[in-house]
């Protein structure tokens, strides 16, 4: 098991959003932030259900990260995130993409199908996105 040497915190994020993880100190590229954690339950069940906490190990299994212990749930979508998830061992890893600064929210890119599902048809929130409407 890996250890958060920087700890990271949830609370709001931008408007529209809810809540979100945020650094609570500096990262540098490579280092771990969060697991994201939960029941394993099989990816067949999971595709009949609307959970938007559903994170895919393979095509046999798939973290159903629902529970607010997950702090990793928190970490919401970027078209240009700063973060990764890495899956090793059947466990699902975030670490920092490149330097993440005290106060900066972590996000990831939560792939095409995911995003096809929940955030097109809502249009994406992400920060990129915000900035592109504005301009």
């Amino acid at each position: 098991m890996e250890t958060v040497a920087t700890p990271v915190v949830v609370r709001r994020s931008r408007s529209g959003l809810g809540y979100g993880l945020f650094a609570a100190g500096l990262f540098q590229r490579g280092d771990f932030l969060a697991q994201y954690t939960g029941t394993r339950i099989p990816t067949s069940l999971a595709d009949t259900l609307k959970s938007r906490y559903l994170f895919e190990i393979d095509s046999e299994w798939t973290i159903d990260g629902s529970p607010r212990t997950n702090i990793a749930r928190y970490i919401n979508h970027s078209c240009q995130p700063n973060a990764q998830a890495e899956i090793r061992d059947g466990r699902i890893l975030i670490y920092a993409a490149e330097v993440i600064h005290d106060g900066e929210e972590v996000t990831i890119d939560y792939d095409e199908e995911y995003f096809d599902e929940f955030i097109r048809p809502a249009g994406c929130k992400c920060a990129k996105c915000a900035y592109t409407l504005i301009s």
